[in-house]
């Protein structure tokens, strides 16, 4: 018998199949893996962002529906609901900061600001200005409460996503009173 010439076994080689699956696994395995990471990091950013801007939120508005004089102590007692509602291990920092529109000025003007320990530097009228245009317009003597919120985040694994801080500037009016005062103040004619 004589042995086929060589040029027979190539189209053979071509047709044979066994050992694609283990070729296609080898292929394939690693990035579904690296897929199903990546989305798993991406779904988690996107619910820490959401968490701390729905806290961020709340927090804003049980501020600004208080119809008696705040404390240092109810700042306090704000950043520690913020902890419970962001439910992160990670440190969260809040500064709470009442603003009026002052006419004859021509700027926003600081009332007052607080940061539970001072984790946040308490804003100024002059370290306000870089951050008015995140204020809306508004009218002469008017008043809102800025709500800052800073989350650490930390992504579980490396697919592309940097460690962070996770931030929200909250802007609200108060709700039933022309301002919201802290440690028995008054509301300034501004």
């Amino acid at each position: 018998m004589t042995a086929a010439p060589k040029t027979f076994r190539l189209p053979r080689f071509f047709r044979e199949e066994s050992g694609v699956l283990l070729a296609e696994t080898v292929i394939i395995l690693p990035l579904l893996i690296w897929a199903f990471l990546g989305l798993y990091v991406y779904w988690d950013a996107y619910r820490s962002v959401t968490t701390v801007q729905k806290a961020a939120y709340t927090i804003s508005d049980m501020i600004t529906r208080e119809m008696n004089p705040i404390s240092d102590n109810y700042i306090v007692g704000m950043d520690r609901v913020m902890e419970y509602l962001v439910d992160e291990d990670q440190d969260v920092a809040t500064r709470v900061t009442s603003v009026a529109w002052s006419q004859s000025n021509q700027r926003f003007e600081v009332h007052w600001s607080r940061s539970d320990g001072n984790v946040l530097q308490p804003l100024t009228t002059a370290t306000l200005q870089p951050l008015a245009a995140q204020i809306p317009a508004m009218a002469e003597g008017d008043f809102v409460m800025i709500v800052e919120v800073r989350v650490p985040y930390e992504p579980a694994f490396d697919v592309g996503l940097t460690s962070d801080n996770v931030s929200e500037f909250i802007v609200t009016r108060p709700r039933f009173l022309r301002c919201i005062v802290i440690n028995n103040g008054i509301c300034p004619l501004v």
